[in-house]
């Protein structure tokens, strides 16, 4: 018997009602391994874009947000560092959402107005300025949450979320208010202020990556890349964006068949060659007349920095206009910890395990950054998502660049740091602080001068070895790599007995010497200036 295999023309091949109805349930409700047939779309493992959001993790955790409306003051910041798409906020103005309110039964109208306040930046300060105000509403899909307390770790001592148990309102109730929100649609562009990077998660068609997908709770990746396609999505739009991504947990999490997460093209390359894949894709669409068409490529640190390194600097080298991000979490993260050579010195990692002779990683981790720009003409910004303005303007500039560019971002890996579920932006803060993981962007349109394309705006104390910040008693004391580490659990054997052990001052010192080297390229003036 022979199967005729469908081609791209074949219009009939893929039946999306079909998917949903019959696969995508079929998993969702365990029978696809006793009865599902292996027909043509199933035995291919094909998968629809944005499927994830058929996915439902509501069972995974026993608490959920719950938004604290008078608190709140729309800062966004919940909503940009939520892994999952989980979490969402929108404005809504006040003549739709009385008419939305009108129709509403099962849930009070006391309620509907105390969780959507009138927030300062969407309604007073649009009065003052003789503008329509606006309502402004957090709420919950109970089918994304995986209740890692990320948002309510970001919110801090705003107060304006809080997490409760899932029995004190009920599931049901959850998915009515879900289903008010998502009833008034999408939000209105003029209450969307593009000077703010922040709003850019208000807009719909940034909210291209959908949920769903299988990563960890609080996975510091998948944060990364909500940002990224945001940022890409709001300025160019869904049609105008692809993915090529190489194999690692972003792979992963990402197309456990039959959901993922993307609701735009993508396509999943080897570990090793990412990047040549995404100079095929490129070269195909500039042959198309698809030049302004954006491409990003992503891939871990053991994929960029070591296999396929070679591929990534054949790509930087040829001037082609693809975008790549690296989430570096310094270790193989998808194989189960092992060390990358992105892998801080004294890192207790697989094949690097700390024991009476070797006290973990011996070797110093190799800075991408530096090595990307050493390329010709390529835009290089290393930065972290818990300085989303930060974050955004880089992927802004990548996008506008016409050539090769490199988005380095510190991406949490919890299981592998050992760290908890809500700490992945506290962790990537702690890590720009300590001088761990600077922040920079080098920019060849900036020059001449060499000092002129790189910048460490961002960093706290540029001039300064160390930055300094309060104790709880108040006293300033200098942020070193070593409270970085003792904040982690992969470090945690270097911290028996007393103090740091060597294998820590060796890293410190390594990392203080990565901070002077970017000095030196910055042109900034060192010294130990007194706070």
């Amino acid at each position: 018997m022979s199967i005729k295999l469908p081609t791209a023309h074949d219009e009939e091949f893929f039946d999306l009602e079909d998917f949903e109805n019959r696969i995508v349930a079929a998993y969702n409700d365990g029978s696809a391994s006793d009865g599902l047939a292996a027909d043509v779309v199933h035995a291919r493992s094909i998968i629809a874009a944005g499927s994830g959001r058929h996915r439902d993790f509501s069972y995974i955790a026993p608490e959920i947000p719950e938004f604290i409306a008078e608190s709140c003051v729309g800062c966004m910041d919940c909503v940009t560092m939520c892994p999952d798409t989980a979490i969402l906020g929108k404005v809504v103005s006040e003549e739709n959402f009385n008419q939305q309110l009108g129709s509403l039964e099962e849930i009070s109208h006391d309620e509907m107005n105390r969780l959507w306040p009138k927030t300062r930046k969407y309604w007073a300060n649009r009065e003052k300025k003789g503008k329509d105000p606006g309502r402004f509403g957090i709420f919950i899909d109970p089918s994304k949450c995986k209740g890692c307390a990320e948002c309510v770790d970001v919110c801090g001592d705003k107060n304006a979320l809080a997490m409760v148990g899932k029995e004190k309102f009920g599931m049901e109730h959850h998915r009515k208010l879900w289903e008010f929100f998502q009833a008034l649609g999408p939000t209105d562009h003029d209450f969307i202020n593009e000077k703010s990077l922040m709003d850019m998660m208000l807009a719909e068609e940034s909210l291209l990556y959908v949920g769903g997908a299988g990563s960890c709770a609080g996975c510091g990746e998948a944060t990364a890349l909500r940002m990224m396609s945001a940022a890409t999505g709001f300025v160019y739009g869904k049609e105008k964006f692809g993915i090529v991504n190489s194999t690692g947990c972003s792979t992963v999490y990402g197309s456990t068949y039959p959901f993922n997460p993307w609701d735009i093209p993508w396509t999943n390359s080897l570990f090793e060659n990412g990047a040549t894949d995404a100079m095929g894709v490129r070269a195909r669409w500039d042959q198309l007349g698809w030049q302004d068409k954006k491409l990003w490529v992503v891939g871990g640190d053991g994929a960029m920095l070591d296999i396929g390194f070679g591929s990534l600097s054949r790509l930087l080298s040829s001037g082609m206009n693809v975008n790549v991000i690296i989430l570096d979490t310094q270790v193989y993260s998808n194989t189960g910890g092992q060390a990358s050579t992105a892998t801080f010195t004294g890192q207790d990692a697989k094949f690097s395990s700390h024991g009476t002779v070797v006290h973990g990683k011996t070797e110093r981790r190799k800075e991408i950054g530096g090595i990307a720009a050493m390329h010709p003409d390529v835009y290089v910004a290393q930065t972290v998502t818990s300085l989303p303005n930060h974050f955004y303007k880089c992927i802004m500039e990548a996008n506008e660049f016409d050539g090769p560019a490199v988005i380095s971002v510190y991406t949490t890996c919890q299981p592998e740091h050992g760290v908890a579920d809500d700490a992945s932006a506290r962790q990537s803060r702690l890590a720009v602080d300590s001088r761990a993981f600077p922040i920079f962007t080098f920019d060849p349109r900036k020059g001449p001068r060499f000092q002129d394309m790189w910048s460490l705006k961002g960093n706290p104390s540029v001039n300064n070895d160390w930055h300094k910040r309060k104790n709880t008693d108040g006293e300033k004391v200098e942020v070193r790599f070593r409270d970085f580490a003792a904040s982690e659990g992969r470090f945690r054997k270097q911290f028996r007995g007393d103090g740091p052990s060597e294998a820590i001052l060796a890293a410190e010192d390594d990392r203080l010497a990565f901070w002077h080297r970017l000095q030196d390229m910055a042109g900034i003036n060192r010294q130990i200036l007194d706070e």
